[in-house]
């Protein structure tokens, strides 16, 4: 084992199982975290289960978080958390993180948030159907990153 963990931001995350299956491989610990109004299990994962609070899943996470662990997330500021810790960080997507690209995406987040107000529609249709291309495609990216994470931390896996 490498020393580091890979920490999930598994509300809603389609890829829970893609991380265990690709985590339990290369034998790196996980833990999903999630709020009380989402029922979790895991064979292989450490579930923790927080308060529905706002924010309590991702301060959570971020009082876990160490550098050169792993975190999934959709959440653009518990990526940018996560990097500032020096860990790093992937959407569900596939897409990583990175210091490179982060400041541009809070800021598209936070432009996008003020022209909805602006517009006094708070709500935005809900992201397209999760396909398996997609599973397949967050799989490859996150294998990938494993083993980044695991070189950088000096050993090895999958």
């Amino acid at each position: 084992m490498s020393g580091i963990s890979i920490l999930v931001d598994a509300d809603a995350c389609p890829v829970v199982r893609q991380v265990e299956a690709s985590a339990q491989k290369a034998g790196i610990p996980v833990t999903l975290l999630c709020d009380t109004n989402h029922v979790l299990h895991s064979d292989y994962a450490q579930v923790r289960c927080v308060s529905a609070g706002a924010d309590a899943v991702d301060i959570a996470l971020m009082n876990l978080c160490r550098p050169g662990d792993i975190v999934v997330t959709q959440d653009y500021g518990v990526a940018a958390m996560a990097l500032g810790k020096r860990a790093y960080a992937i959407h569900h997507t596939g897409k990583r993180y990175t210091d490179d690209n982060i400041e541009l995406m809070l800021m598209e987040r936070h432009l996008a948030r003020k022209a909805r107000r602006a517009s006094g529609k708070h709500h935005l249709r809900g992201p397209s159907k999760f396909t398996d291309e997609d599973r397949l495609r967050f799989k490859q990216a996150f294998e990938a990153l494993i083993i980044l994470a695991t070189q950088e931390s000096g050993g090895t896996a999958i």
